[in-house]
């Protein structure tokens, strides 16, 4: 490419940013709702306990994936920084049991509200985003397990397999990134979002759609 096309190149890609950049200096407080759709993996460890609370089994591994969705608030007070509340449900991911005989988890149903700080990149094109997520999650996981079967003497009955479940609630990091394309109010996102915990580590990917007031 010729110096004279890239001069070209970049006045009018730096012409677009400044009337971009002019238009959200008009309109500063850009507040925005969206719901979005995608898929979730659901991955957990935890240790089995009876029934009575007296067994100390091995440590047991869930994962799934599931269909998952998501609703959006946000707001993008200055041009590079947003911030973003978020609702998601992970969806209730299941599987199937070999050895019920030694106790599993079966099932784990995630949910989580998340608060983002986004930062956005310095792009010279108006209609596209490409940022960064980082915040905090409230995550509620309720785990469902068989118990492995109990030892039992022969005269007392009666002597079953059980099926419970357990909600634990915990509050960890989430972090994520997403490409956003826009026309006008209208925005379509493609989002990768995870919470990092300690025993349980949901993600989601997702297509979203925002509307900007």
């Amino acid at each position: 490419m010729s110096s004279t096309r890239v001069k070209a190149f970049l006045v009018i890609a730096f012409g677009a940013y400044g009337t971009s950049t002019a238009a959200f200096a008009d309109n500063p407080w850009d507040i925005y709702i969206g719901a979005g759709a995608g898929e979730s993996h659901v991955g957990t460890g935890t240790e089995v306990i009876d029934p009575y609370g007296n067994y100390d089994g091995p440590d047991y591994r869930f994962d799934g994936h599931h269909s998952a969705w998501k609703a959006i608030a946000g707001i993008r007070p200055i041009l590079p920084l947003g911030v973003e509340l978020e609702y998601i449900d992970f969806g209730n991911p299941r599987t199937g049991v070999t050895n019920t005989g030694l106790g599993a988890l079966t099932g784990a149903e995630a949910k989580a509200v998340t608060l983002f700080g986004l930062g956005y990149l310095p792009l010279p094109v108006p209609f596209l985003d490409v940022y960064g997520k980082l915040g905090l999650a409230r995550l509620d996981t309720t785990l469902t397990e068989i118990s492995p079967v109990p030892f039992c003497p022969v005269l007392v009955t009666p002597c079953v397999q059980t099926t419970s479940s357990q909600s634990e609630w915990s509050t960890n990091l989430a972090y994520g990134a997403g490409v956003q394309g826009k026309i006008g109010s209208l925005g379509v996102r493609a989002e990768y979002e995870r919470i990092s915990a300690s025993d349980r580590t949901p993600d989601i990917v997702s297509l979203s759609v925002t509307w900007t007031f």
